[in-house]
């Protein structure tokens, strides 16, 4: 059995962040839990299901140890390989990497290049992650790592692999935030049909089975506000994030940067 925990992580403990929980066996990949929130995830792993109707879900710092433990009561074995869409890197950050710059130069022109790291964001909440990560066993895969090693932390960015998901050429509009720069003059109402119209397509390629009841995107002519849609889109990308660590573990991802950090892609 392989087991693979995603992580949407925000990079503040002010938003919440998306979470996966993915593993093998013999039939394929399935999805053993999937939340919005790292507290949501928690319940569930304490038999709480999540309730994707309350008005919000609030952020929290992150804790390596308490989502370590939280999967492997849910998966009923350890996680062996962690993704997470957040910068990590064997040394501090200040600001732009050479993972950040290749993939800039690699998907750029379909639209897909990196936000910029600091010093502050994601700061000593990245850091302090990323060391909990290692002292409980998962050390970052750089450029000089096997691709498929177990006990390893993955960063990835879900951009350029819905790219791969989708089979697209340019950056898929699924982003809330950005829909008014996807669509500019077209209501609110409208925005987010479309935008739950990208999210639907998204999670019906992903080769995982992920039963209905577990995650039940909204239909396209759902009462539902923009807002709302933020958790189904940090749920889906918590979910990518697992998927890029099924193509890590079957030999089929390429990191892009050097041996302090790499941001890994599907091939």
């Amino acid at each position: 059995m392989s087991v693979i925990l995603g992580i949407d992580a925000a990079w503040t403990a002010t938003q919440p962040s998306g979470v996966a929980l993915v593993v093998s066996d013999s039939v394929g990949w399935r999805c053993a839990a999937v939340a919005p929130s790292y507290e949501a995830f928690f319940r569930f792993a304490q038999g709480i299901p999540v309730d994707w109707n309350v008005p919000q879900f609030p952020g929290s710092a992150p804790s390596a140890r308490k989502l370590l433990d939280a999967a492997c009561q849910l998966a009923k074995a350890p996680v062996g390989i962690i993704v997470i869409d957040m910068p990590v890197s064997t040394e501090p950050i200040v600001g732009r990497r050479a993972a950040d710059n290749e993939i800039s130069m690699e998907f750029g022109k379909a639209g897909c290049p990196t936000h910029s790291p600091s010093e502050k964001r994601p700061g000593l909440l990245g850091a302090t992650f990323c060391r909990e990560f290692a002292e409980a066993g998962y050390s970052i895969a750089t450029t000089s790592e096997t691709c498929s090693t177990r006990g390893r932390l993955l960063e990835v960015y879900p951009h350029p692999a819905i790219l791969a998901l989708l089979r697209c050429r340019y950056r898929v509009p699924y982003k809330v935030s950005k829909s008014r720069r996807y669509w500019p003059g077209l209501p609110a109402a409208r925005r987010t049909s479309r935008l739950i119209n990208e999210l639907i397509k998204i999670y019906g390629r992903l080769p995982i089975s992920i039963g209905s009841w577990m995650l039940s995107i909204p239909a396209p002519d759902a009462t539902i506000s923009l807002a709302g849609l933020t958790r189904y889109e940090d749920a889906l990308d918590a979910l990518v994030c697992a998927w890029v660590g099924i193509r890590y573990v079957h030999g089929a991802a390429v990191p892009y940067g050097d041996r302090t950090s790499a941001i890994w892609c599907p091939r």
